[in-house]
């Protein structure tokens, strides 16, 4: 096993977003444990230390064994492809789309040739990428689609919280299309794994209820018993240490306690809005966010990917005001994978 501090790619996010601003924040306090490599517009990240004042200097490079690691410096992996004389903060834009998609696949790239051992990504507005011609509903898909991975999941992190979704970017009503008990199965799999890899004692697992009361015995579908009950049985025959279905109302607040270590949600937000709960902080005073905790992480690629687990936030985007919290755990936790993948 090497002690070598790992080499962490983190993407820019959409360049008109908080993305470039929590990256740069986030450099100096990760340092001790990994070796960031910023990918990107160079310009991009010079323009915003510039504006904001943060005394780094921005380092070019165009292949990663040039990069330096040094302090006071940010290494900056450098596409090339943004236009600062057309960039507008807080606007949608194909060239944004672009710069932020084109991140997201050389990190991709770096990653699965093995020059780096971790990936973090920035957040991205799907409308953008969408616009620049690249299909996809999220970060979870990119990555699956250039991995050729068929399954995979979105794991939520933040401290008792670890939450794993069915589905996420679906539509509500195709989302209770898709409670299926494979796919139950298959998502309570890489929960454990993602358990496993986050070095997690606690591995019982907490499953949703789809319906109000988790169906009541019927009375309020059928889903629960069809699919979800049917679901849990196999996973126990597996080894797994499984509870469900459990009323969502429930089950969160067990959670969140520490009673499991993890829990299976049946869709994005059933998941996200405890989650999020959990972890965001508004100030109404400031009419800003003091804190925003929560680390994406997508279990079943053969790559580690992490992220913060909020949005583009253009109303604030150049401020100088966002939190880099969650950046900051995103790629601590992109650390913690990679040593105990390591090991």
């Amino acid at each position: 096993m090497t002690h070598t501090k790992p080499i962490v790619g983190i993407t820019m996010g959409d360049p008109a977003s908080i993305g470039p601003e929590i990256a740069l924040k986030a450099i100096p306090q990760v340092r001790d444990t990994c070796r960031p490599l910023l990918v990107g517009d160079a310009g991009v990240f010079a323009d915003i230390a510039r504006r904001l004042q943060i005394d780094i200097a921005i380092h070019p490079v165009g292949r990663v064994e040039d990069a330096r690691f040094e302090e006071g410096t940010v290494d900056v992996y450098d596409l090339q492809n943004v236009d600062l004389d057309q960039l507008r903060f807080g606007e949608i834009s194909a060239m944004a789309g672009e710069a932020s998609f084109a991140a997201v696949k050389t990190v991709i790239e770096l990653a699965l040739a093995g020059d780096i051992e971790a990936t973090v990504t920035g957040p991205i507005h799907k409308k953008a990428v969408n616009e620049a011609g690249h299909l996809f509903a999220g970060h979870t898909e990119i990555y699956a689609h250039f991995t050729n991975t068929k399954k995979y999941g979105m794991l939520l992190v933040e401290d008792n919280l670890k939450v794993i979704h069915v589905s996420t970017h679906v539509s509500l009503r195709q989302a209770c299309d898709l409670v299926r008990k494979d796919r139950i199965v298959e998502v309570v799999e890489l929960l454990n794994q993602g358990l496993i890899s986050l070095g997690e004692a606690n591995r019982k697992i907490g499953v949703a209820g789809l319906n109000p009361h988790a169906g009541d015995s019927g009375l309020f579908g059928t889903e629960d018993d069809q699919e979800i009950a049917p679901a849990v049985e196999e996973a126990r025959r597996r080894g797994f240490d499984v509870d469900g279905p459990v009323p969502a109302d429930t089950l969160f607040s067990k959670a969140a306690t520490g009673y499991y270590g993890g829990v299976v949600a049946m869709y994005h937000d059933q998941g996200h809005i405890p989650f999020k709960l959990n972890g965001f902080r508004w100030n109404a005073e400031k009419q800003q966010m003091d804190s925003v905790k929560g680390v994406n992480i997508t279990m079943g690629l053969p790559i580690i990917r992490t992220s913060v687990d909020h949005g583009t936030a253009f109303e604030i985007a150049g401020k100088g005001v966002a939190s880099p919290d969650a950046m900051i755990l995103a790629i601590g936790s992109a650390v913690r994978l990679a040593e105990n993948r390591r090991s």
